[in-house]
Protein backbone atom coordinates (compact mmCIF):
# COMPACT_ATOMS: atom_id res chain seq x y z
CA UNK A 1 0.00 0.00 0.00
CA UNK A 2 1.22 3.49 -0.80
CA UNK A 3 1.52 5.71 2.27
CA UNK A 4 0.85 9.44 1.52
CA UNK A 5 3.49 11.56 2.68
CA UNK A 6 2.54 15.04 4.16
CA UNK A 7 4.77 18.20 2.72
CA UNK A 8 4.68 21.23 4.08
CA UNK A 9 8.31 22.69 2.79
CA UNK A 10 9.81 22.01 -0.42
CA UNK A 11 12.18 24.00 -3.22
CA UNK A 12 11.13 23.66 -6.97
CA UNK A 13 13.21 25.04 -9.88
CA UNK A 14 10.47 26.81 -12.42
CA UNK A 15 11.88 27.58 -15.67
CA UNK A 16 9.27 29.50 -17.67
CA UNK A 17 9.50 29.22 -21.47
CA UNK A 18 11.97 30.54 -23.83
CA UNK A 19 10.53 32.87 -26.83
CA UNK A 20 10.17 31.68 -30.13
CA UNK A 21 12.83 33.05 -33.04
CA UNK A 22 11.88 35.66 -35.32
CA UNK A 23 11.58 34.76 -38.99
CA UNK A 24 13.46 35.42 -42.02
CA UNK A 25 11.66 34.83 -45.04
CA UNK A 26 10.28 36.58 -48.20
CA UNK A 27 7.02 36.33 -50.32
CA UNK A 28 7.60 34.21 -53.33
CA UNK A 29 4.34 34.31 -55.34
CA UNK A 30 3.35 34.01 -59.04
CA UNK A 31 2.74 37.30 -60.93
CA UNK A 32 3.64 39.35 -57.63
CA UNK A 33 7.03 41.06 -58.19
CA UNK A 34 8.79 42.22 -55.31
CA UNK A 35 7.14 40.26 -53.02
CA UNK A 36 9.51 41.34 -50.04
CA UNK A 37 9.82 40.38 -46.56
CA UNK A 38 7.27 38.31 -44.61
CA UNK A 39 8.81 36.50 -41.79
CA UNK A 40 6.56 36.17 -38.55
CA UNK A 41 7.67 37.13 -34.92
CA UNK A 42 8.40 33.87 -32.83
CA UNK A 43 5.93 33.30 -29.93
CA UNK A 44 5.77 34.06 -26.49
CA UNK A 45 7.41 31.66 -23.86
CA UNK A 46 4.67 30.07 -21.15
CA UNK A 47 4.56 31.48 -17.31
CA UNK A 48 5.30 28.71 -14.89
CA UNK A 49 1.87 29.57 -12.45
CA UNK A 50 1.17 28.23 -8.59
CA UNK A 51 -2.53 28.00 -8.42
CA UNK A 52 -4.09 27.60 -5.04
CA UNK A 53 -6.74 24.41 -4.85
CA UNK A 54 -8.72 23.62 -2.30
CA UNK A 55 -8.33 19.65 -3.55
CA UNK A 56 -4.62 20.03 -2.22
CA UNK A 57 -3.51 19.90 0.79
CA UNK A 58 0.38 18.78 0.72
CA UNK A 59 3.34 19.74 -1.49
CA UNK A 60 4.30 15.86 -1.75
CA UNK A 61 4.14 16.38 -5.92
CA UNK A 62 6.55 18.53 -5.70
CA UNK A 63 8.43 16.98 -3.77
CA UNK A 64 8.98 14.39 -5.95
CA UNK A 65 9.09 16.19 -9.30
CA UNK A 66 10.87 19.59 -8.17
CA UNK A 67 11.52 20.80 -11.94
CA UNK A 68 8.82 22.56 -13.60
CA UNK A 69 9.04 23.58 -16.99
CA UNK A 70 6.48 25.60 -18.99
CA UNK A 71 5.96 25.63 -23.14
CA UNK A 72 8.58 27.61 -25.72
CA UNK A 73 6.96 29.92 -27.71
CA UNK A 74 7.42 28.70 -31.78
CA UNK A 75 9.38 30.71 -34.11
CA UNK A 76 7.47 32.44 -36.86
CA UNK A 77 6.90 31.55 -40.25
CA UNK A 78 6.60 32.69 -43.54
CA UNK A 79 3.11 34.92 -45.08
CA UNK A 80 4.05 36.71 -41.89
CA UNK A 81 2.51 33.69 -39.55
CA UNK A 82 2.88 34.35 -35.59
CA UNK A 83 4.81 31.62 -33.87
CA UNK A 84 2.44 29.45 -31.59
CA UNK A 85 2.46 30.70 -27.77
CA UNK A 86 3.65 28.63 -25.32
CA UNK A 87 1.53 26.88 -22.81
CA UNK A 88 1.21 28.09 -19.39
CA UNK A 89 2.18 25.77 -16.77
CA UNK A 90 -0.47 26.02 -14.19
CA UNK A 91 1.01 24.27 -10.64
CA UNK A 92 -1.34 23.36 -8.15
CA UNK A 93 -0.37 23.79 -4.28
CA UNK A 94 -2.70 24.42 -0.95
CA UNK A 95 -4.10 27.32 0.12
CA UNK A 96 -2.26 28.98 2.17
CA UNK A 97 1.08 28.30 0.42
CA UNK A 98 3.86 31.24 0.67
CA UNK A 99 6.13 31.46 -1.75
CA UNK A 100 10.03 32.58 -1.84
CA UNK A 101 12.19 33.65 -4.23
CA UNK A 102 15.35 31.60 -2.89
CA UNK A 103 18.19 33.77 -4.47
CA UNK A 104 16.68 36.89 -3.07
CA UNK A 105 15.02 35.69 -0.12
CA UNK A 106 11.95 37.77 -1.12
CA UNK A 107 8.39 36.93 -0.53
CA UNK A 108 6.58 36.23 -4.34
CA UNK A 109 3.31 36.07 -2.73
CA UNK A 110 0.64 34.77 -1.00
CA UNK A 111 -2.11 32.15 -1.87
CA UNK A 112 -4.80 32.89 0.20
CA UNK A 113 -7.67 32.27 -1.45
CA UNK A 114 -9.27 29.12 -3.70
CA UNK A 115 -8.25 29.42 -6.95
CA UNK A 116 -5.74 32.18 -6.74
CA UNK A 117 -2.86 32.34 -9.46
CA UNK A 118 0.53 33.89 -8.99
CA UNK A 119 3.25 34.14 -11.52
CA UNK A 120 6.85 33.19 -10.57
CA UNK A 121 8.75 32.72 -13.86
CA UNK A 122 7.88 34.77 -16.37
CA UNK A 123 7.76 33.30 -20.12
CA UNK A 124 9.80 34.99 -22.60
CA UNK A 125 8.93 37.41 -25.33
CA UNK A 126 8.57 36.24 -29.32
CA UNK A 127 12.02 37.70 -31.74
CA UNK A 128 10.98 39.73 -34.35
CA UNK A 129 11.03 38.50 -37.95
CA UNK A 130 12.73 39.95 -40.81
CA UNK A 131 9.68 42.90 -42.02
CA UNK A 132 10.80 45.09 -39.01
CA UNK A 133 13.82 46.23 -40.77
CA UNK A 134 12.43 47.31 -44.05
CA UNK A 135 12.61 50.63 -45.01
CA UNK A 136 12.85 52.32 -48.35
CA UNK A 137 16.45 52.13 -49.14
CA UNK A 138 16.68 48.29 -47.07
CA UNK A 139 14.19 46.30 -48.91
CA UNK A 140 15.14 42.74 -48.57
CA UNK A 141 16.42 42.03 -45.37
CA UNK A 142 17.63 39.62 -43.32
CA UNK A 143 17.87 40.85 -39.50
CA UNK A 144 15.86 39.02 -36.87
CA UNK A 145 15.99 38.74 -33.23
CA UNK A 146 16.11 35.39 -31.67
CA UNK A 147 13.69 34.46 -28.49
CA UNK A 148 14.37 36.04 -25.12
CA UNK A 149 14.63 33.11 -23.03
CA UNK A 150 12.73 32.42 -19.92
CA UNK A 151 13.12 33.16 -16.24
CA UNK A 152 14.81 30.12 -14.40
CA UNK A 153 14.35 30.72 -10.59
CA UNK A 154 14.41 28.61 -7.75
CA UNK A 155 11.06 29.34 -5.62
CA UNK A 156 10.45 27.57 -2.27
CA UNK A 157 7.16 27.22 -1.13
CA UNK A 158 5.86 26.83 2.35
CA UNK A 159 2.46 25.67 3.11
CA UNK A 160 1.07 27.23 6.46
CA UNK A 161 -2.30 25.88 7.54
CA UNK A 162 -5.66 28.34 7.73
CA UNK A 163 -8.11 27.49 10.49
CA UNK A 164 -10.05 29.58 12.91
CA UNK A 165 -8.68 27.55 16.04
CA UNK A 166 -5.07 25.77 16.57
CA UNK A 167 -4.53 23.27 18.98
CA UNK A 168 -1.18 23.68 20.93
CA UNK A 169 -0.17 21.33 23.75
CA UNK A 170 2.84 19.00 24.87
CA UNK A 171 3.34 15.54 23.23
CA UNK A 172 0.21 13.35 24.92
CA UNK A 173 -1.40 16.41 26.24
CA UNK A 174 -4.50 15.00 24.74
CA UNK A 175 -4.72 17.40 21.30
CA UNK A 176 -5.37 14.46 18.56
CA UNK A 177 -8.44 13.16 21.11
CA UNK A 178 -10.17 16.16 21.65
CA UNK A 179 -10.17 17.46 17.86
CA UNK A 180 -11.60 13.59 17.21
CA UNK A 181 -14.26 14.47 20.28
CA UNK A 182 -14.85 18.33 18.78
CA UNK A 183 -14.78 17.47 14.66
CA UNK A 184 -15.25 14.67 12.53
CA UNK A 185 -11.51 14.12 12.28
CA UNK A 186 -9.89 11.04 12.62
CA UNK A 187 -6.12 11.73 13.38
CA UNK A 188 -3.53 8.91 14.91
CA UNK A 189 -4.09 8.35 18.88
CA UNK A 190 -2.08 6.46 20.98
CA UNK A 191 -0.07 6.38 24.19
CA UNK A 192 3.71 7.81 23.09
CA UNK A 193 5.10 11.02 22.25
CA UNK A 194 4.45 12.77 18.63
CA UNK A 195 1.45 10.44 17.71
CA UNK A 196 1.12 13.17 15.51
CA UNK A 197 3.33 14.28 13.42
CA UNK A 198 1.51 16.25 10.32
CA UNK A 199 -1.21 19.10 11.02
CA UNK A 200 -4.79 17.41 11.22
CA UNK A 201 -7.66 19.81 9.80
CA UNK A 202 -11.06 18.93 11.47
CA UNK A 203 -14.28 21.23 10.93
CA UNK A 204 -16.15 21.93 14.39
CA UNK A 205 -20.62 22.26 13.30
CA UNK A 206 -22.27 24.66 15.70
CA UNK A 207 -25.81 23.84 16.70
CA UNK A 208 -27.17 27.31 14.60
CA UNK A 209 -25.30 26.02 11.91
CA UNK A 210 -22.48 27.75 11.84
CA UNK A 211 -18.92 26.07 11.57
CA UNK A 212 -15.27 26.66 12.27
CA UNK A 213 -12.03 24.92 11.50
CA UNK A 214 -9.70 23.40 13.90
CA UNK A 215 -5.92 22.98 13.61
CA UNK A 216 -4.38 19.96 15.35
CA UNK A 217 -0.67 21.64 15.75
CA UNK A 218 2.27 18.89 16.52
CA UNK A 219 3.09 18.54 20.01
CA UNK A 220 5.60 20.90 20.80
CA UNK A 221 8.64 20.38 23.35
CA UNK A 222 10.79 23.31 25.05
CA UNK A 223 13.32 24.67 22.68
CA UNK A 224 10.55 24.67 19.78
CA UNK A 225 11.08 28.32 18.79
CA UNK A 226 14.63 27.03 18.16
CA UNK A 227 14.02 24.14 16.24
CA UNK A 228 14.18 21.16 19.23
CA UNK A 229 11.85 18.47 18.41
CA UNK A 230 9.56 19.55 15.82
CA UNK A 231 10.19 23.04 16.38
CA UNK A 232 9.70 25.98 13.86
CA UNK A 233 8.47 23.16 10.85
CA UNK A 234 5.36 23.56 12.99
CA UNK A 235 5.15 26.14 14.60
CA UNK A 236 4.19 28.20 11.37
CA UNK A 237 1.00 26.43 11.18
CA UNK A 238 0.08 28.27 13.70
CA UNK A 239 -0.13 31.59 12.38
CA UNK A 240 -3.08 31.75 10.66
CA UNK A 241 -5.23 30.93 13.50
CA UNK A 242 -7.36 33.12 14.30
CA UNK A 243 -7.74 31.85 18.09
CA UNK A 244 -5.50 29.15 20.19
CA UNK A 245 -6.71 26.63 22.31
CA UNK A 246 -3.96 25.63 25.30
CA UNK A 247 -4.87 21.86 25.41
CA UNK A 248 -2.82 21.23 29.17
CA UNK A 249 -2.45 17.80 30.71
CA UNK A 250 -4.01 18.88 34.26
CA UNK A 251 -3.65 15.21 35.77
CA UNK A 252 0.56 15.80 35.30
CA UNK A 253 0.70 12.65 33.48
CA UNK A 254 4.36 11.25 33.29
CA UNK A 255 5.52 13.33 35.97
CA UNK A 256 4.79 16.81 34.11
CA UNK A 257 3.88 19.72 35.84
CA UNK A 258 0.87 21.43 34.59
CA UNK A 259 1.44 24.67 35.39
CA UNK A 260 5.29 24.80 34.22
CA UNK A 261 4.32 23.34 30.77
CA UNK A 262 1.43 26.21 30.69
CA UNK A 263 4.23 28.98 30.83
CA UNK A 264 6.70 26.97 28.93
CA UNK A 265 4.05 27.03 26.04
CA UNK A 266 3.92 30.48 26.33
CA UNK A 267 7.28 31.41 26.27
CA UNK A 268 7.61 28.90 23.08
CA UNK A 269 5.11 30.86 21.44
CA UNK A 270 6.65 34.54 22.44
CA UNK A 271 9.99 33.78 21.20
CA UNK A 272 8.43 32.08 17.95
CA UNK A 273 5.94 35.59 17.77
CA UNK A 274 5.31 37.45 19.86
CA UNK A 275 2.22 38.46 18.24
CA UNK A 276 0.68 34.90 18.91
CA UNK A 277 0.44 35.57 22.66
CA UNK A 278 -2.38 38.45 21.39
CA UNK A 279 -4.23 36.32 20.19
CA UNK A 280 -7.60 35.40 21.62
CA UNK A 281 -7.27 32.07 23.76
CA UNK A 282 -8.89 29.54 25.48
CA UNK A 283 -7.77 26.97 28.19
CA UNK A 284 -8.67 23.24 28.62
CA UNK A 285 -7.80 21.33 31.36
CA UNK A 286 -7.95 17.93 29.68
CA UNK A 287 -7.99 14.36 31.30
CA UNK A 288 -10.23 15.80 34.59
CA UNK A 289 -11.27 11.64 34.85
CA UNK A 290 -8.15 11.42 36.52
CA UNK A 291 -8.01 11.48 40.25
CA UNK A 292 -4.61 14.02 40.65
CA UNK A 293 -6.93 16.35 38.37
CA UNK A 294 -8.76 18.28 40.86
CA UNK A 295 -5.52 19.07 42.95
CA UNK A 296 -3.65 20.31 40.06
CA UNK A 297 -6.87 22.22 38.78
CA UNK A 298 -6.78 24.64 41.46
CA UNK A 299 -3.33 25.12 42.00
CA UNK A 300 -3.13 25.83 38.36
CA UNK A 301 -5.53 28.03 38.53
CA UNK A 302 -3.87 30.03 41.18
CA UNK A 303 -0.73 30.57 39.60
CA UNK A 304 -2.03 31.14 36.30
CA UNK A 305 -4.59 33.47 36.84
CA UNK A 306 -6.81 31.69 34.28
CA UNK A 307 -9.83 29.77 34.07
CA UNK A 308 -9.84 26.88 32.29
CA UNK A 309 -11.73 24.66 31.44
CA UNK A 310 -12.61 21.16 32.50
CA UNK A 311 -12.70 18.58 29.94
CA UNK A 312 -11.74 14.61 29.21
CA UNK A 313 -11.29 13.81 25.95
CA UNK A 314 -11.74 10.15 26.56
CA UNK A 315 -15.54 10.20 28.38
CA UNK A 316 -16.68 13.64 26.49
CA UNK A 317 -17.20 15.28 29.88
CA UNK A 318 -16.82 18.91 29.24
CA UNK A 319 -16.89 18.90 25.43
CA UNK A 320 -20.46 20.33 25.12
CA UNK A 321 -19.33 23.47 27.15
CA UNK A 322 -16.35 23.85 25.75
CA UNK A 323 -17.73 23.75 22.04
CA UNK A 324 -20.40 26.77 23.75
CA UNK A 325 -17.37 28.35 24.37
CA UNK A 326 -15.52 28.17 21.07
CA UNK A 327 -18.85 29.78 19.08
CA UNK A 328 -18.64 32.59 21.07
CA UNK A 329 -14.75 33.23 20.56
CA UNK A 330 -15.47 32.95 17.04
CA UNK A 331 -16.19 36.62 15.36
CA UNK A 332 -18.69 35.83 12.91
CA UNK A 333 -18.54 38.07 9.46
CA UNK A 334 -21.73 39.86 8.83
Amino acid sequence: MKVRQFVDSVKIFAAAGDGGDGCVHFRREKYIPYGGPDGGDGGLGGHVILQSSPEVDSLQSLYFSPHQRAEPGGPGRGNNKHGKNGADLKIPVPIGTEAWDEETQTLLGDLLEPGSELVVARGGRGGLGNPHWKTSVHQAPREFTPGIEGEIKTIRLELKISADFGLVGFPNSGKSSLISQLTHAHPKIGPYPFTTLNPIIGTLHFADYTKATIADIPGLIKGAYLGIGLGQRFLRHVERASALIYVIDMAGSEDRDPIEDYRTLRHELDQYRHELLLRPSVVVANKMDLPEAADNLAAFRKATRTKPLRVSALTGEGIEDLKEALRKQIRWET
